[in-house]
């Protein structure tokens, strides 16, 4: 069964405007100026505003044409995706990247960590060098700052410190 773009993207908008408002219920703490309340509100709007980017096909025209195969008596199937010897191996990936995590985390520090799981998912699921190597030279900082600095939680430092 396949779903139209407009009913899944009403349901992330409804989603995250449920887990906006659950964020927006949680009281603040007393003195400071970021509580609980903010993440859940944070992911919240971002999942609303990605299901209103599907529901208006905001990005649609990057996805590539399906290349269908004709096949007897004038019907067309789907080419296969395709697929290695290992291709289903990659349903591993998530659990693997979160134990190199807690390996690596200590030793190597956050930033050099985290730009070696966003490579290798990158790569995994398909993108080029070209985007992958300045994903994951970017994103961690990104996500350092996010972390470290908005939500206050401590991230290791380990061999590459942040300047802030």
């Amino acid at each position: 069964m396949r779903l139209p773009d407009s009913v899944t993207g009403s349901f992330l908008v409804v989603l995250g405007a449920a887990a906006a408002y659950g964020g927006w219920l949680l009281p603040p703490v007393p003195g400071q100026p970021v509580g609980p309340n903010v993440f859940p509100l944070v992911i919240g709007i971002g999942l609303a505003l990605c299901g209103l980017a599907i529901v208006f096909g905001i990005g649609h025209s990057f996805e590539e044409q399906e290349e269908l195969i004709p096949i007897e008596d004038g019907q067309v199937a789907a080419a296969p995706p395709p697929q290695g010897k290992l291709y289903g191996l990659r349903a591993l990936l998530p659990p693997a990247l979160l134990l190199f995590y807690v390996v690596a985390a200590d030793r190597l520090g956050f930033i050099i960590t985290a730009a070696i799981m966003v490579y290798v998912t990158s790569t995994t699921l398909g993108a080029k060098w070209k985007l992958a190597l300045p994903l994951a030279a970017l994103s961690p900082f990104a996500i350092h700052l996010i972390f470290g600095k908005l939500l206050r939680v401590p991230l290791p430092a380990g061999l590459l410190p942040t300047p802030w």
